[in-house]
C-alpha cells in the first residue's frame, strides 16, 4: 500500500513461505510495518528450523533402529534401511512442524505488553509441555550422532564384554549336563576297566606258570589249566558286560555327543547376541555415559529453548500495527456476519465475567419467523370466521338440508 508517510516493502516468496509456517495473516502483513514483517518471518524460520532438525533426528533414530546389526566400529550400511528412514525423516518432520505450528499461532498475545504475568505463563502452560516433549524427541538423536565416535568405541567394548559373559555362561550351563553323562560313562569304564585289569592280570599268571617263573614247575599242568580256564571266564565276562551295557553306553555316548554340539551352536550365536546391543536404547545409555549430566542436561535444554522461544516470543510481543489491523478485521468480519459481542456483560455463577454474543442474522431471522407465524395464525382465525358466516347464512336458508329424521322401532321419530 503507498502511503506519504510510510510505504510498506514488497514482500517475498520467502518471506510469504515463513509467514505461513507462524501462522501470519499474508493480506495483513502485507500491509503492516517492515518490523512485523520480520518479527513473523523470524517466528516461521523458528518453526521451520524445528521441523527439518526434527526430520533429521527422525530419520537418524529410524536407521538406528532399523539398521544392520553387528560390530560397533565396523557398522554396515543398508540403502533399503536408509531410504524407509528418509521417507519417516520427512514424515515425522512435518508432523512436528505442523504440531508446533500450531502451538504457535493458537498462543495468544497476552496482555500486549513485554512483561509475562502469571496468569500468561500459567495459560502458555500445556503449550510449553507440549514443546519440551517435542524437545527431547528432538536433542536426543542429535546428542547419540555428536559423539558417534566414542559411543561406537565403548559399545564395541560392551559386546566383547557380552561376547565373553554369554560364552562363559553358556558353557556352565552344557558342562553341568555333560558331567551328569561323564558320570555315568565312568561307572561303565570302571567297571570294565577292572575286568580288563583282572584278565590281564589271570592271562600273566598263566603264561609264569607255563614258563615257569610262578615258583612251579613249568608246563601245562593243572595249575596252568585252571589258570587258563580263570582267564576264559573272564573273558566270557567282559564279553557279557559289553554286551548288556552296550546299548546304554552308545546311549549316553551320543547324548554327549549333542550336547558338545548344540554348546558349540549356542556358543557360535555369541556374536550374534553382542551385536544385539547396537540400538538406540543402549546408544542413548552410552551417551549419557560418555557426556555425562550437565553436558546432556546442556544439550537437552539447548533444544528445549530454541522450541519454546516462540511461545515466549508471541507472548512478550508488544501490540503493533499488525495486531490493530488484524482486531480491526476481525471485527469487521464479525460485523459483516452479524456477530455483536458486549464484553463483560454479566458474572455467572462463580463470579467469573461473561460476554454477551448476539447473532444479528438469527435474531432478524427469528423476527421474521415468529411474524410471519403471527399473521398466519390471524389469517386462520379470519378464515374461520367468514366459514362460521357462510354456513350460518345456509342454515337459515335451509335447514332441513343440516337435520337429518330417522324413525325407531316404535314408530317414534329421532332428530339430529
Amino acid at each position: 500500500m503507498r502511503r506519504d508517510f510510510y510505504t510498506t516493502p514488497k514482500s517475498t516468496p520467502l518471506m510469504r513461505l515463513l509467514w505461513s509456517a507462524s501462522g501470519g495473516d499474508r493480506y495483513i502483513l502485507e500491509r503492516a510495518t517492515y518490523s512485523d514483517q520480520i518479527k513473523y518471518m523470524c517466528l516461521g524460520g523458528i518453526i521451520v528450523a524445528t521441523g527439518l532438525m526434527a526430520a533429521l533426528a527422525g530419520g537418524y533414530a529410524f536407521y538406528t533402529i532399523f539398521e544392520p546389526r553387528g560390530s560397533a566400529i565396523e557398522s554396515q550400511f543398508s540403502w533399503s534401511t536408509t531410504i524407509i528412514s528418509i521417507f519417516f525423516g520427512c514424515f515425522w518432520g512435518l508432523m512436528i512442524f505442523n504440531l508446533d505450528r500450531f502451538i504457535v499461532s493458537s498462543t495468544g498475545k497476552g496482555d500486549g505488553t513485554e512483561a509475562i504475568t502469571w496468569d500468561e505463563f500459567k495459560g502458555a502452560i500445556p503449550r510449553l509441555v507440549l514443546g519440551a516433549i517435542i524437545a527431547l524427541t528432538i536433542s536426543k538423536p542429535v546428542e547419540i550422532r555428536m559423539f558417534k565416535s566414542e559411543i561406537d568405541a565403548a559399545l564395541h567394548e560392551e559386546q566383547l564384554k557380552t561376547r565373553k559373559d554369554y560364552e562363559k555362561r553358556t558353557r556352565l550351563n552344557y558342562e553341568d549336563r555333560l558331567a551328569l553323562i561323564d558320570k555315568d560313562l565312568g561307572k561303565f569304564e570302571t567297571e570294565r576297566t577292572d575286568l580288563v585289569d583282572r584278565i590281564k592280570k589271570a592271562e600273566k599268571e598263566h603264561t609264569d606258570q607255563l614258563q615257569g617263573r610262578a615258583g612251579a614247575p613249568a608246563g601245562d599242568g593243572k595249575l596252568a589249566q585252571a589258570l587258563l580256564t580263570i582267564k576264559d571266564n573272564l573273558i566270557l565276562e567282559l564279553n557279557r558286560f559289553d554286551e548288556k551295557n552296550k546299548e546304554r553306553i552308545a546311549e549316553l555316548t551320543s547324548s554327549k555327543r549333542k550336547l558338545i554340539l548344540e554348546m558349540d551352536d549356542e556358543l557360535s550365536k555369541n556374536e550374534k547376541v553382542a551385536d544385539g546391543l547396537d540400538g538406540l536404547l543402549e546408544r542413548i545409555k552410552l551417551s549419557h555415559h560418555i557426556a555425562g549430566f550437565w553436558i546432556s542436561l546442556f544439550i537437552t535444554l539447548l533444544f528445549m529453548a530454541i522450541e519454546m522461544t516462540p511461545i515466549f516470543f508471541k507472548l512478550m510481543l508488544v501490540k503493533s500495527p499488525y495486531d490493530f489491523l488484524k482486531e480491526n478485521v476481525e471485527e469487521l468480519m464479525k460485523a459483516e456476519q452479524g456477530i455483536h459481542i458486549e464484553y463483560n456483560y454479566h458474572k455467572d455463577k462463580e463470579g467469573q465475567e461473561r460476554d454477551l454474543v448476539t447473532h444479528l442474522h438469527k435474531e432478524k431471522l427469528l423476527v421474521e419467523k415468529k411474524s410471519l407465524q403471527k399473521v398466519q395464525e390471524e389469517l386462520t382465525e379470519y378464515a374461520i370466521s367468514k366459514y362460521r358466516e357462510e354456513m350460518k347464512k345456509k342454515i337459515d336458508a335451509n335447514p332441513e338440508q343440516f337435520i337429518k329424521v330417522q324413525e325407531n322401532n316404535n314408530g317414534q321419530s329421532n332428530e339430529s
